[in-house]
């Protein structure tokens, strides 16, 4: 069975960088009638915060990502220490002393030297004597992963044929001095022992990737398929690793976008195939093929959410907004009638408080001076309400016989007198729905 995870380190609020990740795995988990885990990468007890996971799990419901089961790797540590266990009885796990400064001055030296800063095993040649000594002095080591020098290949589902040369990488740093167990051995051990078998994440994990393959089969668990996403830049080209704090899911949503307009979206950003809004989950499901995706960068600008979401509002019904509607205070009998206006006339389901303000309060008159004496004269053959929808046809049909006036001169004048705007719903359907005319009070 197909079976995926989205692992989010509870540290932050997600944003859209998190979101193409959990996006691709939770698709291709529902496309093959699989298994979506959400697994809470929790093992950094200082930074982590239960705030942040309650957050996590809000977003994804709001989006609709349903996982089938949730773990918490903090409730994992007995299995990564039986991991290291093994790995140090095979030799493949070694403890090492050396301080940042010291890592950074070795590193210093060899690109000095014109070699790649790979770590020098130095520590390897600790004698237990030596190893003893420097855990008196500086406290408990770090633990490196013994590479094999060969080349670590794979099949990218994105990025095509990979091939890393071990010899080129840092034996990696898979549990701290402190004793925290880093993300490259505590993902391995879950996704050996919770049988994943496709990852999704980003490009910036190739080389994560290439180790955790070696640890995975030292191990003895099967390799999973791996896809390396882009990673996601602003609308110039410019990294977004500066901004994605302002992109959170929850700023998104604050700010009107739509769930399907967001998903719809990030299901086709860097793909060869063109955006399409989709109406529903499973027809975003069906669409989606991981193979379609491109290496090079890809290219996110916030402000595509905002014709998304409009045109996703236009399919909605008038049951799917009944409550936000009735929040705004609009009586019953003009509710469904005030959506079916307003729906092609909004971004952003916000924006309704605005046309209901417009139609309870009334709007202050947009009047040209030029069009003053003819707005006056029109204003007195308005008939009194209530209104109708045929009210607008036969006062313009009346106000055209007494004064000349046709087309846009004599419809847009008239629209900016009772809305105060030069654009908007059909003048017919707006009518019945105003509750007060200013430009009618000021004419008295």
């Amino acid at each position: 069975m197909t079976t995926t995870r989205f692992a989010p380190s509870p540290t932050g609020y997600l944003h859209v960088g998190n979101l193409r990740t959990a996006l691709m795995n939770f698709l291709i988990a529902r496309k093959a009638g699989g298994t979506f885990i959400l697994r809470i990468d929790d093992t950094d007890p200082e930074r982590s915060q239960e705030a942040y996971v309650d957050a996590i799990r809000e977003d994804l419901e709001w989006l609709g990502l349903t996982w089938d089961r949730i773990e918490r790797q903090s409730r994992r540590l007995d299995r990564y220490a039986a991991a290291a266990d093994r790995l140090r009885e095979m030799g493949r796990f070694y403890e090492c002393f050396e301080t940042p400064e010291e890592l950074e001055l070795k590193r210093r030296k060899q690109l000095n030297r014109g070699r790649p800063p790979v770590y020098d095993r130095s520590a390897l040649a600790l004698s237990d004597e030596d190893r003893a000594r420097l855990r008196a002095e500086r406290g408990p080591g770090h633990w490196r992963f013994k590479l094999d020098h060969e080349r670590i290949e794979w099949d990218d589902r994105i990025l095509g044929p990979q091939s890393i040369d071990a010899a080129s990488v840092s034996d990696p740093v898979l549990i701290r001095g402190d004793g925290q167990v880093l993300y490259t051995l505590a993902s391995v051990v879950d996704d050996t022992e919770m049988g994943v078998t496709d990852v999704v994440r980003g490009a910036d994990h190739v080389t994560n990737t290439a180790t955790q393959i070696q640890i995975i089969e030292a191990l003895g668990g099967t390799v999973p398929t791996f896809a390396h996403h882009s990673l996601l830049t602003g609308a110039q080209g410019e990294s977004l690793s500066k901004r994605l704090g302002t992109l959170s899911l929850r700023d998104l949503r604050a700010r009107g976008v739509a769930p399907m307009a967001l998903l719809s979206l990030m299901a086709r950003l860097g793909s060869s195939d063109p955006v399409v809004l989709r109406e529903d989950m499973q027809s975003l499901i069906e669409g989606f093929d991981i193979t379609r995706f491109g290496a090079a960068p890809t290219k996110f600008d916030e402000a595509d959410l905002f014709p998304l979401t409009a045109r996703y509002l236009q399919t909605l019904p008038f049951e799917a907004v009944r409550e936000r509607i009735a929040a705004l205070g609009v009586p019953d009998e003009l509710a469904e009638r005030f959506w079916e206006v307003t729906r092609e006339n909004i971004t952003t389901l916000d924006d309704l408080e605005g046309w209901w303000h417009l139609f309870r309060d009334g709007a202050e008159p947009a009047i040209d001076p030029a069009d003053a004496e003819f707005v006056a004269e029109a204003l007195a053959l308005l008939p009194e309400g209530p209104h109708d929808a045929g009210t607008w046809g036969e006062w313009t049909a009346a106000v055209k016989e007494r004064t000349g006036r046709k087309g846009k001169a004599l419809f847009m004048p008239l629209r900016k007198a009772l809305t105060g705007q030069s654009h908007g719903p059909d003048m017919a359907q707006v009518l019945p729905l105003l509750q007060r005319i200013r430009a009618l009070e000021k004419n008295a």
